[in-house]
């Protein structure tokens, strides 16, 4: 079953916060997620000391920086950094509109998955609105290589992810995750994955301003003789490092504005690969349509869909 294919636009049934440390900035931050109307998407807004508002949408045409983590805005004094964790749950939950107030410059990295916001959206609650959502269905085959990596788009009935990844670490090595993708199969698949390091890389993070906030609490970290350094260990088996690159994928595909229905694989991808497919999926009106379901209460079959004026729907472009 394809993500939260529900018929009806959703948001959460009452405002939540949660609070936490940036990954990179070190800084503590409050995020508050608030119910939205039908058509309202997701947004963040950055409150600022001196009472300023930025306002962000979750669209493709406001991702800025995306050398280290996905950033909404281009300039540091007005953007929101470090969103995929939360974009993935927001969009695997089939949640739909939100408006997200956040104190700082980056989103709280939690537990460095994104298991945290999938248990506070489960017990706050997601009700329907009376609206039909739109889907964004691929009808052709959109892809991007760069150097060995590549990123497509492929039709498909449901929505699925295909993503490998290929490090020369020994730890790491090829891994590849596949799945159709819905609430329940990211929850107990890929919503506990955590981000990851190397410690070879720790100063130069760190001389650069980033990983300032990053620990073991919140980091798989592996160490120079090519071990995991946490107690703990890891939370699948050798593979969370593919699942945390799948997880990573479904947030920033979610910067669509909607969810779609096709497959999405990808081959040593990352954000920066991520965001260039999306954008070159959107940027070619052939290759994708608009439709929206007349099945809210069971898996709808090609037939229920039907398709709706593109161009009056393009959330992407706000």
């Amino acid at each position: 079953m394809a993500i939260g294919l529900l018929g009806f636009q959703t948001t959460i049934a009452a405002p939540l916060t949660l609070s936490g440390i940036g990954v990179h900035s070190g800084a503590n931050v409050s995020i508050t997620f608030l119910p939205a109307e039908a058509d309202t998407g997701v947004v963040f807004q950055r409150m600022h000391d001196n009472g300023d508002v930025t306002e962000l949408r979750a669209v493709s045409s406001q991702v800025g920086n995306t050398d280290l983590c996905t950033v909404l805005g281009f300039s540091a004094a007005r953007s929101v950094a470090t969103v995929e964790h939360v974009m993935a749950a927001i969009y695997a939950m089939g949640l739909d509109n939100v408006l997200i107030e956040v104190n700082g410059a980056e989103m709280p990295i939690m537990d460095g998955s994104s298991y945290p916001f999938v248990e506070a959206f489960e017990q706050t609650g997601i009700v329907p609105l009376g609206v039909k959502r739109r889907y964004i269905r691929i009808v052709k085959p959109v892809r991007i290589e760069s150097g060995g990596s590549w990123c497509e788009f492929r039709p498909y009935d449901g929505t699925r992810f295909e993503v490998e990844i290929d490090f020369d670490c020994p730890l790491i090595g090829r891994q590849k995750w596949e799945g159709d993708m819905n609430a329940k199969t990211f929850k107990a698949e890929l919503s506990r994955a955590r981000t990851f390091g190397f410690m070879s890389d720790v100063e130069r993070l760190w001389a650069s301003g980033h990983a300032l906030g990053s620990s073991l609490e919140n980091s798989v970290v592996i160490s120079d003789d090519n071990t995991v350094i946490n107690v703990e260990g890891l939370r699948y088996a050798k593979d969370e490092f593919v699942r945390h690159k799948t997880l990573d994928a479904v947030g920033d595909l979610a910067l669509a504005g909607t969810q779609f229905i096709g497959c999405y694989r990808s081959y040593r991808g990352g954000h920066k690969m991520n965001a260039n497919a999306l954008k070159a999926l959107l940027n070619d009106t052939s290759a994708y349509e608009v439709v929206e379901t007349s099945a809210p209460r069971r898996k709808p079959a090609a037939r229920d869909f039907v398709t709706v004026n593109a161009p009056e729907f393009a959330p992407w472009s706000a």
